[in-house]
C-alpha cells in the first residue's frame, strides 16, 4: 500500500532525511520520502502492516521534530 501525508511545521530538510532514514529501517516499510518542500511524505509498505508502521512512524518523526505533525485523515 502506498499513500502521501500532509506534514505541518517541518522547519528542517536535515531532519526531513533524519526521518526518511529512520522510517525506511522499520519492518515493513517498502518505500520512504519525507519531501521538506513540498511539507509531505510518500510512504509505501506491506497492506498488512501499514497501520503499524505508520503509527511507528509518527513516533520516529515526534522524536525528531517534535512539532511536526503528520496529517492523518
Amino acid at each position: 500500500m502506498k499513500k502521501v501525508f500532509k506534514l505541518e511545521d517541518l522547519e528542517c530538510a536535515h531532519c526531513a532525511q533524519k526521518m526518511e532514514d529512520g522510517i525506511r529501517k522499520l519492518d515493513g516499510v517498502q518505500n520512504v520520502k519525507v519531501n521538506f518542500i513540498m511539507q509531505k511524505m510518500t510512504l509505501e509498505a506491506d497492506d498488512e502492516r501499514f497501520d503499524e508502521v505508520l503509527k511507528e512512524a509518527v513516533q520516529i518523526c515526534k522524536k525528531i521534530e517534535p512539532d511536526c505533525r503528520i496529517i492523518i485523515k
